[in-house]
């Protein structure tokens, strides 16, 4: 599929078209949110925003830009957006001990883990905790729960097009983790 192909195709909203477009763009958009972020979590964050932002404001892409061009430039406007949020927030005074925070999983089985081994589906879930928190949960609200797009927008209190570009990332990293393990 051509990028001018897929914009197209995407400007139709066709999913198709949405997965081609983050899978050809994501790592460019992602590897210059690390260099000026300095940070995995930040960069990843931004990156989804970026690709949430463009998919829902795909109308306007300017064909007389590169589409590269145009998701940067969306990119560097979220994370200059941030930084002023960041400046003007009482937040930057939260204590030191942010430790307590990030809690580390319990890797220990749950009630629906047992039934998901019993099912021979150990091996899914074993790679699907490979991923990171977020992750996991976005994948556990969708297949797990069986939420809908909006009922996990809600919960999470994310825009529905930050939800799928998750979701879409998630399901793309649980397929690189299966496919380097075969």
């Amino acid at each position: 599929m051509e990028v001018e192909n897929a914009i197209k195709l995407a400007k139709a909203n066709n999913q198709k078209a949405f997965n081609f477009l983050l899978d050809k763009y994501w790592d460019a958009v992602y590897g210059f949110q690390l260099k000026r972020t300095q940070n995995e979590n930040d960069a990843e964050d931004i990156t989804i925003q970026t690709f949430s932002k463009a998919f829902d404001k795909i109308d306007t892409y300017n064909s007389n830009y590169t589409f590269k061009t145009w998701l940067i430039t969306i990119s560097k406007n979220i994370h200059i957006d941030l930084l002023r949020k960041e400046k003007n927030s009482i937040n930057q005074i939260i204590s030191k001990n942010t430790e307590e925070v990030y809690k580390v999983l319990d890797e220990s089985p749950s009630p629906e883990d047992k039934l998901i081994t019993e099912q021979n589906l150990a091996k899914l879930l074993r790679d699907i905790k490979k991923l990171k928190p977020h992750y996991q949960n976005i994948i556990n609200l969708r297949y797990f729960q069986e939420l809908s797009y909006k009922e996990i927008s809600a919960q999470l209190n994310e825009p529905i097009n930050n939800v799928k570009v998750k979701l879409l990332r998630a399901k793309k990293l649980l397929a690189d983790i299966i496919i380097n393990k075969a």
